[in-house]
This record gives C-alpha cells, sequence and structure tokens, in this order.
C-alpha cells in the first residue's frame, strides 16, 4: 500500500504575527505622516552637508551656532541672488525649449515623408501624431509640475523655518543623537544607535558634497562649452545636466538627449559638437573628477540608486526625488551593520 504524502503545514507563531503587524503599522503611521518625515529628512540633510563647517569652526574656537548662523547668511544670500539672476531665465528658457523640441520632433516625423506614407497605408499615422502629442504634454506637464511643486515646497515657509532650526539643533548640539536615543530607547542599544545615526550623517554628508561638487562642475563646463558651440538654452541645458548627476550612468545620458536634439535641429555639425563635449566631460569625469571628489564615499549601487529615485518620483514628486537618495543611504548604513553583525 503506499504510503500517502503528507501536506507540509506552515506554522506563524504569536510573536511573529504580532512583528508583522507592528511593522505595518509603523510603515502606515509614516505614509500617513509622510510630510513630516521629509522635513526631518531635509532637515538630517542639511546638517549633514554643514557640519563639517560647524566643525572647523569648532575647532578655530568660533562657537558652532555662530558658524551655523554665518553659512545659513551666505546660503541665504546665494540661494536669493540666483533667485533673481537665474531662476527667471531657466524658466523662460523651459518655455522656450518645450515648443523647440515638439518642433524639432515634429520636423524630424516630417522628413520621414516615406515612413509617414507606410505609415499612413497600414494605419500608423494617427499612432505616430498621437504618440508626439503626448511626448509634447509628457514634456509640459513635467516641467508643469516640477516648477508648480518647487514653488508650493518653497513657499511653505513655516516648513522651511522648522527645517532650518531642526538642522541647526543637529549641528550645534554635538550629542543631539545621544540624547535623543537616551529618552527613546533601552541603555544597552543607545551607544550603537548613537553610533549608526552618526554614521549615517557621516555618509550622507559626504556624498551630499560630492554630488554638489560633481554637479557645479559638470554644469558649468557644460554651460561654458555649450556657450562656445554657440546652442540656444545654454544655462537650462547646463542646469539639467547638473542635475542630473545625481543619477549614476543613465543621468549624463538623459542631460545629453535635449542638447542633441537642440544641436542637431540648428544643424548636423553642431550636434556632433555637441555630443562630442558631453562625451568628453564624461570621460573627465568618469577618470579624473569622481575619483577625487568621491574618493571617501561609500555609494549606493547604482541599481538601487535608481530604483530609489523612481520610488520617489512615484511616492513624492520632486520632494521625493530628493530625499530618496539620502533615505536610501540611511536604509544601506542599517543594512550593512545588520549583516556585519551576523557576519
Amino acid at each position: 500500500m503506499p504510503r500517502q504524502e503528507v501536506p507540509h503545514q506552515i506554522s506563524v507563531s504569536t510573536a511573529t504575527f504580532v512583528k508583522a503587524v507592528l511593522i505595518v503599522l509603523a510603515l502606515w503611521f509614516l505614509w500617513f505622516v509622510r510630510d513630516v518625515v521629509a522635513i526631518l529628512c531635509a532637515a538630517v540633510l542639511l546638517a549633514a552637508l554643514i557640519e563639517p563647517f560647524a566643525a572647523w569652526c569648532s575647532r578655530h574656537h568660533v562657537p558652532r551656532g555662530l558658524g551655523v548662523i554665518a553659512i545659513y547668511v551666505v546660503l541665504g544670500a546665494v540661494l536669493a541672488t540666483a533667485g533673481i539672476l537665474i531662476v527667471p531665465v531657466i524658466a523662460e528658457q523651459s518655455v522656450a525649449l518645450v515648443g523647440k523640441l515638439s518642433s524639432a520632433y515634429a520636423g524630424f516625423a516630417e522628413s520621414f515623408g516615406n515612413l509617414r506614407a507606410l505609415s499612413a497605408q497600414y494605419g500608423f499615422a494617427d499612432n505616430l501624431r498621437a504618440s508626439l502629442q503626448s511626448f509634447q504634454d509628457a514634456i509640459t506637464g513635467s516641467f508643469a509640475s516640477l516648477f508648480s511643486t518647487v514653488r508650493g515646497f518653497l513657499g511653505s515657509v513655516a516648513a522651511l523655518f522648522i527645517v532650518l532650526v531642526l538642522a541647526f539643533y543637529m549641528v550645534v548640539e554635538e550629542d543631539v543623537a545621544r540624547r535623543y536615543f537616551k529618552d527613546l530607547a533601552p541603555v544597552e542599544y543607545q551607544p550603537y544607535l548613537t553610533h549608526l545615526f552618526q554614521k549615517m550623517q557621516s555618509r550622507i554628508g559626504a556624498w551630499l558634497r560630492g554630488q554638489i561638487i560633481l554637479g557645479l562642475i559638470v554644469g558649468t563646463a557644460v554651460f561654458v562649452g555649450l556657450v562656445l558651440i554657440g546652442v540656444d538654452y545654454a544655462l537650462l541645458l547646463a542646469v539639467i545636466a547638473g542635475l542630473f548627476e545625481v543619477i549614476p550612468y543613465v543621468g549624463p545620458v538623459l542631460s545629453l538627449i535635449p542638447a542633441a536634439i537642440i544641436g542637431f535641429a540648428h544643424s548636423p555639425v553642431q550636434g556632433m559638437l555637441v555630443v562630442a563635449l558631453y562625451l568628453v566631460i564624461q570621460q573627465v569625469e568618469n577618470n579624473v573628477l569622481v575619483p577625487k571628489v568621491m574618493q571617501k564615499v561609500t555609494g549606493l549601487n547604482p541599481i538601487v540608486s535608481i530604483v530609489a529615485l523612481m520610488v520617489g518620483i512615484k511616492v513624492g514628486g520632486f520632494v521625493g526625488a530628493v530625499l530618496s537618495i539620502p533615505v536610501a543611504t540611511m536604509a544601506s548604513v542599517v543594512l550593512e551593520d545588520l549583516f556585519a553583525q551576523r557576519s
């Protein structure tokens, strides 16, 4: 008589079930207060950025609070100057660039008469026009959403004030992490959590400072090169190139696309010069700038960075994109520490 197979039974302990429920509730709560979480993350980001300058002031017998205030004044002056001189030009060029890209794509489609005839014969002409219209609408909607989100975020004076105050407190009070975890965590976990928080802050600060330096250098190089070549919208394209530096590998390619379209729409020679310019800058960046600027930064895996950016954009739009890499960096520090303890 053949033996009957006993089906496997999966048993879940009460403790495991409770932990799972608590994790789900914690994630739901974080999502419910996501605006507060965004403010806290922004404060940690700003504190990590200015911490080395405050430490330098402290070493030179300058009060940390006074140093942070000086940094705030300088940053405010820089942002105000940029808002007066650069932002209006970028906004104007953005509107013009949308129309230029749409015209360039329409002209590109028109130049291929045989392709259009073949498309019409097989019923693809409407799809082609619909695709071009969708592309134009997507570009227009993206720019509108971007500027609307930026305007709304920066217009929230209360949120900005809270970020500045929290960052000031985090930097001035050197043992803020120790005192924070003293109130929330058991005594045996306080040193570990304090060390973990400081490690996160150091990693995020190093990454952010490196990205700012790379973005400024690449953006400046692109701007100078495009001006010398005679490409329209040089300032906007340079800003795009600098911002897209945060996306590993894919960012430089994405920033090249609009510049190449504008260049080739003007003339094939200008288009080739634009492509050559971006390739040269990319080679210099990979072989000279990145090893020097980011040598002390243990970055995220490029795939993780790209996925984090996509999730951030989906969840929080522009603000989510800005905070996605720092949040992913925090998570990577925790996971690295957990795996190190187990091994």
